[in-house]
């Protein structure tokens, strides 16, 4: 029984071994065959979900950027926003991007917040009638936990070196000093989120700043008030890319390889990384749809 269970712990260990192994060569073949310099091409970089890392899809746009077979990108969007930091830390990849490649935005069914934020970076934008986008805006939330802790007995203490570094805190109330030196805050970057769609848009400020109080918009509505350019899918998108780069016929288009199957579970960090955004304790600022930050 035992030399039977030792086989059969032997030939499970080899079956694994072997699916990795041929896992990671399939990956090797694919990314190869998609870099094989062949014809003009247009490019697609996917942003999807709340938006916490920017490191994986800036690398993809550099990657993209460096390519003399690539004449234009297309930066898919499906995403409410995230976290400030990533979200302009990609808008500015991508204006770098647009000083070598034309760069054309395709919003999917959300594309609001820090994802509109990305958006205004291309040259041009491309959202479907329904799609959810706008939410110009920027929030700080917390939980107070104090009432809570009172009730089952618990207390918290802070040891800090000055008056504002426990700021939103859970462990106590906020005072009028601290929500003040927040609100400040929120105003700053607020205003950056004004400056990028003006810009980007050309849009007068003033046109911005009557619109810019968190609300969301259709792609339609975006339309009539210049937040779009134009309204269509990915195929439309990838089209207008295509014409742009002087691309002639029907383009080849490439996407970011992806790990596949067995080897994309053991190389995910998506889940630890989203897990330890949601306890890493502090004050984060966002741009993001309010209903998807609580």
């Amino acid at each position: 029984m035992k030399a039977f269970l030792k086989n059969v712990l032997a030939a499970a260990g080899a079956f694994f071994i072997a699916v990795v192994v041929i896992s990671v060569l399939v990956s090797i073949v694919r990314k190869e065959s998609s870099t094989i310099p062949f014809g003009d091409k247009v490019a697609v970089v996917e942003i999807e979900g709340i938006i916490t890392d920017s490191s994986e899809i800036s690398r993809t746009i550099e990657e993209y950027g460096e390519r003399d077979d690539i004449k234009a990108v297309i930066v898919r969007i499906d995403s409410p926003g995230g976290a400030v930091g990533p979200s302009q830390e990609i808008y500015k990849e991508v204006r770098r991007l647009k000083e070598r490649k034309k760069v054309v935005i395709s919003m999917g069914a959300v594309a609001a917040s820090g994802g509109y934020y990305i958006a205004v970076a291309g040259d041009k934008i491309v959202a479907n009638p329904g799609t959810i986008t706008g939410s110009i805006g920027v929030v700080i939330e917390f939980i107070n936990v104090e009432d809570l802790f009172k009730k089952i007995g618990l207390k918290g203490y802070t040891v800090k070196s000055g008056k504002f570094k426990d700021t939103g805190s859970p462990f106590k109330p906020m005072s009028a000093e601290e929500e003040k030196l927040l609100q400040e805050v929120v105003t700053d970057v607020h205003g950056q989120f004004i400056d990028a769609v003006s810009e980007g848009r050309g849009i007068e400020r003033e046109k911005v700043e009557g619109i810019a109080d968190g609300r969301i918009l259709s792609g339609a509505q975006a339309l009539k008030l210049g937040l779009v350019d134009t309204l269509g899918n990915l195929a439309d998108a990838i089209n207008l890319g295509a014409e742009l780069g002087g691309i002639k016929g029907k383009p080849s288009v490439i996407y970011p390889e992806r790990p596949r199957g067995l080897w994309r579970f053991l190389s995910e960090d998506s889940i630890t990384r989203t897990l330890g955004n949601f306890f890493m304790p502090g004050v984060r600022i966002m741009y993001i749809l309010p209903d998807i930050a609580h």
